[in-house]
Order: structure tokens, then sequence, then C-alpha cells
């Protein structure tokens, strides 16, 4: 393989390339090879064991679902299976497969396949598995012959369809050989792949670089057509967000995400970089630690929402930005606009101050964002700045994603506060609502590990409703109750954006996409 930018391959800033030269992206041979670059690592590649916003680009990208969503507004269209039906009770769906999809090693991509990966999914009980296994259990998926599938449920369940398309299929025969002390393959997964996507893996190292090379024979095609299409893709992790603004200024990245509203306005001004700027449903959030010390107290938590300056949230993204009204976005089905939710009202943060363990303040919490992203660690300095009003002193530390989540992971080493982006990952309330249930702790939207046991019930419930009245009624008390109790501060809704060279073609927003996760098959470069 000869490339023009080898020092890109190994992580190395080319500080002695000028803006002058002509050439603006990798290259093997006569393709290109497009280098995205984002501040996130990918530390576990296994599609059934975890998500988020960068592991998912990468999943998406090496393997495949039975649906696929596109689009804004976002819609499912058929992927591995061309169609599917739904019996008139809501209980079974029936999907049947294309006939030319195969794995990277060349297997076919039949039912068998299909069965086994959701058996997988829900039997390893993480990642994914929260949007099925109340209502699917693995036994209850039949292959019926080599290109049907059946998923009969215990009970209707409305969201079921909005859910699949993230449930991608692997190969068992390859996950099976490579199976160590009964652990599905887990271990092999991490950093290795056994899927049927637009690409396939060159290497790995899930803290500093991802390259991945295209399937030339893709089974569904190259919507650019073969000969515009990638030689392959890089991520580039780059924690800091000054390096990759220079990489983009350079030509030494293609694409870059997580980068300040400010950077963004100064990226748009120079030659040849072109911004996409989306309102999105992506809401951001300043997660409370429920269950242990200090902002285990409900008062104080009032106390600190009441005090924070929420217009400084978006003067922080140059207006682009829109205040929450509601733990649900406003584009989600079933939103209500929750008037009580807290504003600053320094007379009210005083008052729950005085209701709470601490009345006189004089205590420091903590405040955890992700290392690098400047928009969250600006806005821990407005928290700093609200908190002297209640004589209560910040620390605010930057950490690597993974850190953070394993310390938010479990009650007793969450931080007092962390601040958390999050994207509903489908078109149905449910996405939201199932954020605040008890089966969340653990994961990176359940931070805050909030209890609260009859809004528990009441997202059981409405996940199997079919009565859509009924059920988006239902919506409207879980949203007012999660307020009422104040888990996090309830923040605003960003706009997503990208910086890129304006060579790059194909790229589409959809607002069910992780905050920097952008869908690298239809992207191609035009130079």
């Amino acid at each position: 393989m000869k490339t023009s930018r080898r020092a890109v391959l190994h992580g190395a800033v080319l500080s002695a390339l000028a803006p002058k030269l002509s050439w603006a992206f990798d290259k093997d041979g006569d393709r290109k090879i497009l280098v995205f670059s984002g501040n996130q690592a990918v530390p576990v590649l296994d599609p059934h064991v975890r998500y988020d916003w960068s592991t998912r680009m990468i999943q998406q990208s090496v393997y495949d679902g039975l649906l696929k969503y596109v689009g804004n507004p976002p819609r499912i269209i058929p992927w591995l299976a061309e169609k599917y039906e739904e019996s008139p009770d809501g209980l079974t769906y029936t999907f049947h497969l294309v006939g030319n999809a195969k794995f990277h090693n060349g297997d076919p991509v039949d039912a068998e396949a299909v069965r086994y990966s959701f058996e997988r999914a829900l039997k390893i009980n993480a990642g994914v598995a929260w949007m099925l296994k109340d209502f699917l259990k693995p036994e209850n998926i039949k292959a019926v012959d080599a290109k049907t599938v059946r998923f009969v449920l215990d009970k209707p369940f409305q969201p079921f369809i909005s859910y699949v398309p993230w449930w991608y299929i692997v190969n068992p025969k390859q996950v099976q050989a490579n199976v160590v002390d009964g652990d599905y393959g887990k271990k092999w997964l991490t950093e290795n792949a056994a899927g049927s996507g637009p690409f396939k893996l060159k290497r790995f190292d899930s803290n500093a670089l991802i390259h991945m090379d295209a399937v030339p024979d893709y089974w569904k095609g190259w919507p650019m057509g073969d000969k515009n299409r990638l030689s392959g893709v890089i991520y580039r992790i780059v924690r800091e967000a000054a390096p990759r603004r220079a990489g983009l200024q350079r030509r030494e990245m293609d694409v870059i995400t997580n980068m300040s509203p400010d950077d963004m306005q100064q990226l748009a001004k120079l030659p040849g970089v072109r911004n996409e700027d989306h309102p999105g449903s992506t809401t951001f959030g300043i997660k409370f630690n429920c269950q242990t010390g200090l902002t285990a107290d409900i008062n104080l938590r009032k106390a600190i929402a009441y005090a924070f300056d929420y217009d400084a949230l978006i003067t922080i993204h140059n207006g682009g930005a829109k205040l929450m009204d509601s733990p649900f976005p406003p584009t989600m089905e079933g939103h209500v606009s929750v008037p009580d939710i807290p504003r600053k009202n320094l007379d009210k943060a005083k008052a729950f101050l005085a209701k709470s363990k601490v009345p006189n303040g004089d205590i420091e919490l903590e405040y955890v964002h992700v290392q690098g992203l400047e928009d969250a660690r600006r806005i821990g300095l407005v928290l700093l700045d609200s908190l002297r009003a209640l004589n209560i002193k910040l620390n605010i530390v930057g950490q690597p994603w993974p850190t953070m989540v394993a310390r938010g992971s479990k009650p007793d080493t969450a931080p007092h506060m962390t601040s958390v982006y999050v994207t509903p990952i489908g078109t149905d309330p449910d996405t939201v609502a199932f954020q605040y249930h008890r089966d969340s702790w653990g994961l990176y939207y359940g931070m805050s590990h909030y209890e609260n046991a009859a809004v528990w019930k009441m997202i059981a419930e409405a996940r199997g409703l079919t009565d859509k009245a009924k059920r988006m009624a239902l919506y409207g008390e879980i949203q007012r109750g999660i307020v009422a109790d104040a888990p996090e501060i309830f923040g605003m809704i960003p706009n997503r954006t990208w910086a890129m060279r304006d060579y790059i073609k194909g790229f589409e927003f959809s607002p069910v996409r992780f905050t920097g996760e952008v869908d690298l098959y239809p992207m191609w470069i035009e130079a």
C-alpha cells in the first residue's frame, strides 16, 4: 500500500506540511482514504456489549442490521431484510432477508446468523439488550428457513421496529471459533469484527487510530459508484480540539467533530472548509448522583438547579442551542413542556438549600466532563460561578470518556455531577423515557442512578401499551414526574456540527445518530 501521508497512519502531527500543498487527502493508489477525527476512543467494538457515538460509527461501518435509519427526519429503510410483516396482534414479526448479503469472510448472511445475533445480545444482557429483553426471549427467535426469521414477543411492544436497526448481525462461525470460557466471543470481538458491513477492519488501536478498508464487492453496492468509492477510512482519536482544528487546516484530516462553537465559527472562514450545522435531538444535561454523597439530597439538587445560569448555555453555543423544557427533546413524539422546569432563581435556590442537609453550603462538589470537550468544560465554569451564591465550591475534572463512564456506572464511584450528551436512538419516546428506568443504571445515560418506583412503573407500562392516546398521556406524566425529582440539570439541545473539507461528498445528517457520529458508507471524496 502506498499512502501519501504515512505519518497520519501512525497518529503523528505533520507540522512541517504547509496549507499550500495541492493534495488534501490520503491516497491508496488511485483511490482516496478519508481521515475522520474526534476526541472519543472506541474501547469495545463488540456490537452487543457497548455503544456510544464513536463506537457505533465504527460498528455501523463493519456490521449491518436488518433495517437502517437514514435521513432527517429519520426514517427506517430495509437493509439485510428486504421486507417484514407484523401480525395483527402485534406479537409476531417476520423478516425476509436479501439473497446476496455475505460476511467479510464470504459466508452468507442467513436467518441463523440473525437468530444467533439476537440470542447472543439478549444472553450477554449488555449494550443494546435493554431495548428488547423485557419482551423477547431467545427461544422465541426462529430461523424458519435460510432467508426467513421470526420473532414472537411475550406481549405487544410498540417500539420494536424502532430498535431493530441497532441490533447488528455477527457471523456465528467466526464468533463461536473464538469463544473462551463461555464468553460468547466477547474478548475476541472487543478488537476484532465478524461483520458484513461496507468496511472491514485493517487496524484497531482503541485509543489512537482505527483503519478500515472498503469492501470492494459490498453486497449492497456503493451509492457513489465503484469508481468514486473510498479505499478506506481512518478514524483518528485526538483528545484536544486544537490539534483537530490544525489537522483540518493543514489538510491532514478531512472531517472533524467535537469542536466548540467558537472553533466552528473560525473554521467556517477558512478557504476549502465547510461546516455542517443542524438542529438536533441530542440533549445536554448535568447528571446528579442521586444515590450517594451530598447530591443524594433532593433539596440540594434543586438548589443547584435553580442557581444555574441557563442563559449562559445559549451564549456558549453562540445561539446554536435551545433550552430544554422537558427531559424529552421537542422533536420527540409525546413531548410535553413542563412548566415548572428549573430556571435561574436565586431566591428559590437559597430556599431549597436551607431545607437541605447543608443549609449554609460550605461544601465542595465534583463536576466531571469529557476530557478535551471544550463546551462541557466551559459549562463547568458557568456552574462554578453559579454555585458561589450558595457558598459551594466546585472541582472541575476532565476525564477520558471510558474513565468517566466507568466511574459513573456505580453509585459508589459516580461523581456528584457528570455532564452528558444523550441522543435518542430512535423515533419512539421509549428511547428517552427508559434512560430514567432502574435498568439503565450502569449505562452512560443512567449515571444519575435515578430512583422513583412510581415513575419506573409508568415507564414499564408505557412500553407495552397499544392505545396511542393513553400511551402519550402516560409519557406526559413520566416527564413531569422526572422533572419533579431533579435527577439532573436539564440543560439544552445544541446544534450538531462537523467541519470538513469542501471535497467531501455524501454527508447526510440524521438526528438519531449520536453527537459526533456520521454514516461513513455514503461518503466519498471528489477531487
